[in-house]
């Protein structure tokens, strides 16, 4: 009955999105790329929160919560005033640019050079961290959700081997042979599905423990297990309270605002009015994420007494336990969704930096717009495969899947959030300033982490690096400036009228947040 679910929900989804996008141009970059700038605010908040919710987030960080409790929640409520900042700041700028892409715009600031340093460290990065984090968290919950090592007759890890290459060759057809409106409509469905699918997890869970009562179950975890609900986290844990300040701030605008695989939706909106609609939808949504990806880790710690040797294994686990059979096929498939949609999103990103950043500008600047989405397509391919290797790698990983990819991602998330936030808000700031803060950047904070291992977060180190790079192109503005200012031109692809709700609604979400940390502290 499961599986009959699981496979039959799969189709569906794969049929309304072929029927979506039949009609779409995909012979040139726009189309292909961003959707032919067509998407709405609805289909837009639909795929960032996909993309964002997938099973290295919804595995990850429930099994911190059931080793630490609700303090990681900070990762998903500051996302939502992210994604404000976001709606107000940058998006106007990036639509009236009229970007594909943001190494695009950071030519235009800086130079081909930044471009062509800041798209080698997308791709680095989700080559080394994104796409193979997303395949590993997603066939490790697949696997334990269905018993598939069992059923196969291997071991945990060769099982792992088998679901990884099979969501990634599937995540690769959909993603390199659809292009963005294909991921994009996908993401939308199963969006309603994960958040139907990701409530009734802690609904039937809190029912469990509760002995069938929700307010009962909510008792039982709070008197067992009070300091998981204190949100201030200490020095050593994995969100100390003041890094909500430093690196927690680096992180969310790093991903919410610059990250080409999420951004990338935003810059396929018909104008920006549907842009704004769609982030601040998304940002809503995303203040109720810790009911979905924080509690059932804390519910899990009650099942299984804290007895589990992998706290990655907390959510599959809980999954199993509460979930009635005849809803195990159809949540298994939507999470099946959700992993996808991370996939496909890295790696069609990936497929637009090669095409539009690399191809055209290094390989074959005389290249079609057929030409250049062939070989983007070639590329995803190579890039899905060495993802799919380095995915099965993970198993086990020290610190859980979700540190592990925060942690590596910091190495391009500080210099990149810098650059773009001072070519933006600056008009002298030189080419050279930037590549030197990259270098300086990726250089430093991996030298820190891995080598000197100072004995603080991480997150710290991101926030006092944030400002150091900051600093450091401040200082050569000022000896080598630009000769003449940067002026952005508006290229009239898309009406940039705001949303004339957009700053009230931003406001309300801000307080919101507050509110939240005030109540749990």
């Amino acid at each position: 009955m499961g599986i009959a679910t699981f496979i039959g929900f799969t189709l569906l989804v794969a049929i309304i999105a072929y029927l979506s996008t039949r009609k779409t141009d995909e012979t040139s970059s726009d189309g292909y790329f961003l959707g032919g700038r067509s998407l709405t605010g609805p289909v837009i908040a639909g795929s960032l929160l996909l993309t964002n919710l997938s099973t290295e987030q919804i595995v990850g960080m429930n099994g911190i919560a059931y080793s630490e409790g609700i303090l990681i929640m900070a990762y998903e409520v500051l996302a939502a005033i992210a994604m404000v900042f976001t709606a107000l700041v940058l998006l106007p700028r990036y639509l009236k640019g009229g970007i594909a892409t943001i190494p695009q715009f950071l030519e235009k600031r800086y130079g081909k050079s930044t471009k062509t340093l800041v798209s080698l460290l997308f791709l680095g990065g989700y080559a080394i961290s994104m796409l193979p984090t997303v395949l590993y968290s997603g066939a490790l919950a697949i696997n334990t959700m269905f018993d598939l090592p069992e059923a196969m007759g291997m071991g945990e890890e060769s099982a792992l081997w088998v679901t990884v290459w099979g969501i990634g060759i599937i995540g690769s057809i959909y993603a390199i042979f659809g292009g963005l409106k294909a991921v994009a409509v996908s993401d939308s469905i199963n969006a309603v599905g994960l958040i139907i699918g990701g409530s009734l997890i802690p609904i039937f869970g809190l029912l469990y423990v509760g002995d069938g009562s929700l307010t009962a179950g909510m008792d039982v975890l709070t008197t067992n297990f009070p300091e998981k609900f204190d949100i201030l986290g200490g020095p050593d844990s994995s969100v100390p309270f003041w890094t909500l300040f430093t690196g927690m701030v680096i992180v969310n605008f790093y991903y919410w605002g610059t990250n080409q695989a999420i951004i990338q939706r935003a810059l396929g909106a018909k104008n920006l009015r549907e842009g704004q609609i769609g982030l601040s939808l998304a940002a809503f949504v995303k203040i109720l994420g810790p009911f979905i990806v924080v509690l059932p880790g804390i519910i899990a710690y009650q099942i299984f007494n804290g007895e589990l040797t992998n706290a990655d294994q907390a959510y599959p686990m809980v999954v199993k336990k509460v979930l009635p059979t005849a809803f195990i096929g159809f949540f298994a498939a939507v999470l099946f969704g959700a992993i996808l949609s991370s996939f496909n999103s890295a790696l069609n990103s990936s497929v637009t930096l090669f095409g539009l950043d690399f191809y055209k500008e290094y390989i074959n600047k005389e290249a079609s717009e057929k030409q250049i989405v062939k070989a983007g397509k070639i590329f995803g391919i190579f890039l899905a495969i060495i993802s799919m290797i380095i995915a099965p790698l993970l198993f086990g990983v020290e610190g859980g899947i979700f540190n592990y990819l925060q942690e590596l991602n910091g190495s391009y998330s500080v210099p990149i959030l810098a650059i773009i936030l001072v070519g933006y808000l600056t008009k002298r700031i030189p080419g050279i300033a930037a590549n030197i803060g990259i270098v300086f950047a990726v250089v430093t904070y991996l030298v820190t982490l891995y080598i000197v291992k100072p004995d603080i977060s991480f997150l710290h180190v991101m926030g006092v690096l944030f400002v150091l790079v900051v600093m450091l192109m401040f200082i050569i503005g000022k000896f080598w400036p630009r000769e003449t200012e940067y002026v952005e031109v508006y290229t009239e692809q898309v009406d940039i009228t705001p949303w004339k709700f957009a700053k009230p609604v931003g406001f309300v979400i801000c307080s919101i947040v507050v509110g939240m940390y005030v109540y749990f502290s």
